[in-house]
C-alpha cells in the first residue's frame, strides 16, 4: 500500500470515531437527579408503574449511599456530578421499537451509524444488529430465521411494554440488584435503551448478535441497560460496541449488564470500547451460571478518562464455568482499572481469568481482582494470569488480586508479570525493515492476541486499529 493510501486509510479510521453530530433531540430531561425527573422519563417511555415504582427505590438508594472513595488507587471521580448531567435525551426520531428499515432513520442518524460500520454488519448477515443513539435505541433488526425459533432481539423499552413477565422476574432483581452499588443505583433510577436478548430452550444462535451505543451530545450520560436470558442448552454470542466523540464537558456512562446463563447453556459476551477521553465509565456487569453452564467475558476497554469495569460471574451450579480475557490501555491522563470477579459457589467449578494491559505517556492500569470459593465447593479451580506492558518509566501498572478461598479441595493458581518494552525487541524488528512505531505496534498485537483471537475478524481488525490510534495519540 502507498503512503498515500496508507494516510486516507488513517485519515479515515480517525474521522470514524473522532467525528460529532449537532445535537437534534425531541426531548431531553434537565440537568441533575430528582423524583421529578425520574417520573418524567418514566412517562415519557409510557412504562408500566412496576417499573417507575422500581426507578423510584433505586433513586432512594442512590441518594443514601456515599461515592466509592477507598479502593487503593481507584480512579479520582470527584469530577462527576450528577447534577451536571443530562440523564435523558431521546433522539428526534419516533424510536419506539426502533426503526424497521434503515431508511426510516433520519439523514444525521444514518451518516453517524454509516460511519460507525453499522449497515456494514447488516449487510455481513449478523444475525441481530441493534444501535442506540443516545438515550434511545434508533434501529433494531433480527432475522427472520432466529424469530421464527422464537428467539427475541429488542430494545429494553419495547421488552418492557411486550416480555413483562420475564422483565419482571428478572430485571435488577437477582444478578444486579441497585443496592449493588451506588452506580448501579444510579443506572436503576435512569436506566434508558439497552438490549433485550432471549433465547429458547435448545437453540443455538451462530452468528453474533451486535449492539452499538453513541453518546453524541455533550455534558450528557448514558444508561443503557443488557438483559441476556438463555435458557436450558441454548447458546449466543452478544457483542457490543461503545463510542463518544470528544468533548470539553465530562460524560458519564453508567450502563447496566445482566446475564443468566440456564444449565448447559453458552454465552459469550463480548465488548469493544472507545469513549472520548472525557468520559467516566463506571458500568455494572454480572452473569449467573447454573448447573454445567459456560459464561464467557471478552473485554477491551480503551478511550475514557476513568473506567472502573469489573464483569463478574455467580457459578451457581455443579459444573458451571467462566472465563474472562480483558485487556486495558491508558495514555496520558487516563485511568483504566478493570478486571473480573468470580464466585464459586458449587462444586466442580472452574474460572479462568487473562488480563492484559498497556499503558504510556503516564497512563495507569489497574488489574482489581476477585475470586471466591465458598465452603462446599469441592474440585473447583481457578487460574488468574495478569500481565502488563509499560511503554516508558512515567506510566503505571498494577495488580491487585484478591482471593477468598474457603474449601480446602481445591485448585488455585496466580501469575502476574510486568515489562517494559525491550530495546532489543524493538531493534530485531528494526532490522527487518519495521521503523520505531511499526516495530512498538506489532509487539503489542502480539501481547493482546489471546483477545483478538476470540473475536470475529471485523472486530479482531478493529481493535488492533484502536489499539494503533491510540499508540499514536490519535483518539480522544
Amino acid at each position: 500500500m502507498s503512503s498515500e493510501q496508507d494516510n486516507i486509510q488513517e485519515t479515515d479510521t480517525e474521522a470514524r470515531f473522532e467525528f460529532k453530530k449537532e445535537e437534534n433531540s425531541a426531548f431531553e430531561t434537565e440537568k441533575g437527579l430528582t423524583e421529578e425527573t425520574i417520573r418524567i422519563i418514566s412517562e415519557d417511555k409510557d412504562e408500566p408503574e412496576w417499573m417507575l415504582e422500581r426507578r423510584l427505590r433505586a433513586l432512594d438508594l442512590f441518594q443514601e449511599m456515599p461515592m466509592p472513595t477507598d479502593w487503593p488507587g481507584q480512579p479520582d471521580l470527584s469530577e462527576v456530578d450528577i447534577d451536571e448531567i443530562v440523564p435523558y435525551i431521546r433522539p428526534d426520531i419516533d424510536a419506539r421499537g426502533g426503526a424497521e428499515n434503515w431508511e426510516d432513520l433520519p439523514e444525521e442518524i444514518q451518516d453517524t451509524f454509516d460511519k460507525l460500520g453499522i449497515p456494514e454488519a447488516e449487510k455481513n448477515a449478523l444475525s441481530g444488529v441493534g444501535a442506540q443513539y443516545e438515550s434511545e435505541i434508533v434501529y433494531q433488526n433480527m432475522q427472520e430465521q432466529w424469530e421464527e425459533k422464537g428467539v427475541i432481539f429488542c430494545d429494553m423499552d419495547k421488552a418492557v411494554q411486550e416480555h413483562e413477565d420475564i422483565l419482571k422476574e428478572y430485571f435488577m432483581t437477582k444478578a444486579v440488584p441497585p443496592s449493588d452499588n451506588k452506580f448501579a443505583a444510579l443506572h436503576g433510577a435512569i436506566w434508558s435503551g439497552g438490549s433485550f436478548v432471549y433465547v429458547p430452550e435448545d437453540t443455538t444462535v451462530d452468528m453474533p448478535v451486535q449492539a452499538y451505543f453513541r453518546m453524541n451530545s455533550e455534558g450528557m450520560g448514558q444508561f443503557e441497560h443488557t438483559l441476556i436470558v438463555a435458557e436450558e442448552n441454548a447458546e449466543v454470542h452478544y457483542i457490543e460496541g461503545c463510542s463518544a466523540p470528544k468533548y470539553s464537558a465530562f460524560n458519564l456512562h453508567s450502563g447496566g449488564v445482566e446475564v443468566f446463563v440456564k444449565e448447559n447453556a453458552h454465552v459469550q459476551y463480548s465488548t469493544v470500547q472507545n469513549w472520548s477521553k472525557n468520559t467516566y465509565n463506571l458500568n455494572t456487569k454480572r452473569a449467573i451460571a447454573e448447573k454445567d453452564a459456560t459464561m464467557e467475558w471478552v473485554s477491551g476497554s480503551m478511550g475514557s478518562k476513568a473506567t472502573m469495569l469489573y464483569p463478574s460471574t455467580i457459578l451457581k451450579g455443579p459444573g458451571a464455568t467462566d472465563n474472562h480475557i480483558t485487556i486495558a490501555f491508558a495514555g496520558e491522563g487516563q485511568n483504566i482499572d478493570t478486571g473480573a470477579k468470580v464466585y464459586h459457589n458449587a462444586p466442580n467449578t472452574k474460572s479462568t481469568i487473562e488480563s492484559k494491559s498497556v499503558s504510556k505517556d503516564g497512563g495507569r492500569t489497574n488489574y482489581r481482582g476477585l475470586v471466591h470459593i465458598a465452603d462446599g465447593a469441592e474440585g473447583s479451580s481457578t487460574s488468574v494470569e495478569c500481565d502488563a506492558l509499560m511503554f516508558d518509566n512515567e506510566s503505571t501498572s498494577d495488580t491487585m488480586p484478591y482471593m477468598e478461598i474457603q474449601e480446602s479441595q481445591v485448585d488455585v493458581a496466580h501469575e502476574a508479570t510486568v515489562g517494559k518494552i525491550g530495546d532489543e525487541d524493538v531493534f530485531y524488528l528494526q532490522s527487518r525493515g519495521l521503523d520505531d512505531d511499526d516495530a512498538k505496534q506489532m509487539i503489542v498485537a502480539g501481547f493482546i492476541e489471546p483477545l483478538t483471537e476470540e473475536l470475529p475478524i471485523e472486530y479482531a481488525v478493529e481493535m488492533n486499529r484502536l489499539i494503533e490510534l491510540e499508540m499514536e495519540g490519535s483518539l480522544g
